[in-house]
């Protein structure tokens, strides 16, 4: 079941009643879900299930649903699973034949999409990316070759307030500096904050001015790439052929493609004087 992930008012009517009907409430630190819990009034055991127990509780779990408990899974905030803890009891629980449902709300991956600006689908949720420098930047290196083969999707991550800038100037290494991102902040909190421009720029701007609370980082998809000349008169030519002029087809195939439009005008012009001669 989601949790808020800042403002407490987006507990739903239905998380609340899953919560009163729970035998007992899986969590991830007692002191948040107890604090929530205590705030609407209600009294269940919590659990303490995280990346440390959760091998060690799945079996204990499973133990008491096939005994016919109803447990409920929380988050400290957001839902399940989603770069948080859950994975593996869920999957445990599926394989036994065990009944399994969720109750939704709140995600901050999916709010941050929305409030982006970007496209917002198809869309890749990377989680977090590794803390340390090299194992970060393979990362992004094989996200970038998925891009290369063909992925076009809007990036959507997390990452520590701390790291933010670091990260930022990886991603603008990875992929370019001039692609679009945002960085969305403490959502749905007093001093929530979406701040748009390229991955250069977010990483200049928070190099500068050090990120606080929770944080999440979209990127605007790769543009398509042509592979040579050959892909790039193909392109030219559909236009042409669909009765566009030069300077439109040129313009459509370079905002297709991401390649500069003075480079495909010069040689739809070529091929413009090809044709004719």
């Amino acid at each position: 079941m989601a949790t808020p992930i800042g403002n407490l008012g987006d507990l739903s009517p239905r998380a609340l009643e899953a919560l009163r009907g729970a035998d007992a409430v899986l969590c991830e630190d007692t002191r948040v879900t107890g604090g929530l819990l205590a705030r609407h009034g209600v009294s269940a055991p919590l659990l303490p299930l995280h990346d440390h127990n959760e091998d060690d509780q799945t079996p204990r779990v499973l133990a008491r649903l096939r005994a016919g408990e109803r447990l409920a899974l929380a988050s400290d905030a957001g839902t399940p699973l989603v770069s948080d803890p859950g994975y593996r009891l869920v999957r445990a629980a599926i394989a036994e034949g065990l009944a399994v449902g969720a109750v939704p709300g709140p995600n901050a991956a999916v709010m941050a999409l929305t409030l982006s600006g970007l496209p917002p689908q198809p869309f890749l949720f990377l989680g977090f990316l590794p803390p340390r420098a090299g194992p970060r930047a393979a990362a992004l290196a094989r996200v970038r070759a998925a891009e290369r083969a063909g992925l076009s999707a809007t990036l959507v991550l997390y990452e520590a307030p701390h790291r933010l800038p670091e990260a930022l100037a990886a991603m603008a290494e990875a992929f370019g500096g001039e692609r679009p991102a945002a960085v969305a902040r403490e959502l749905t909190k007093r001093f929530e904050e979406v701040r748009r421009g390229t991955l250069a720029e977010l990483a200049a701007r928070y190099a500068a001015e050090p990120a606080r609370g929770e944080v999440a980082v979209v990127v605007g998809p790769a543009p398509l790439e042509v592979s040579g000349e050959a892909e790039l008169d193909a392109r030219l030519d559909e236009a042409m052929a669909a009765g566009m002029s030069v300077r439109d087809a040129a313009a459509a195939v370079a905002e297709a493609t991401g390649l500069p439009r003075r480079r495909v005008y010069a040689r739809a012009l070529e091929k413009g004087r090809e044709g004719a001669a």
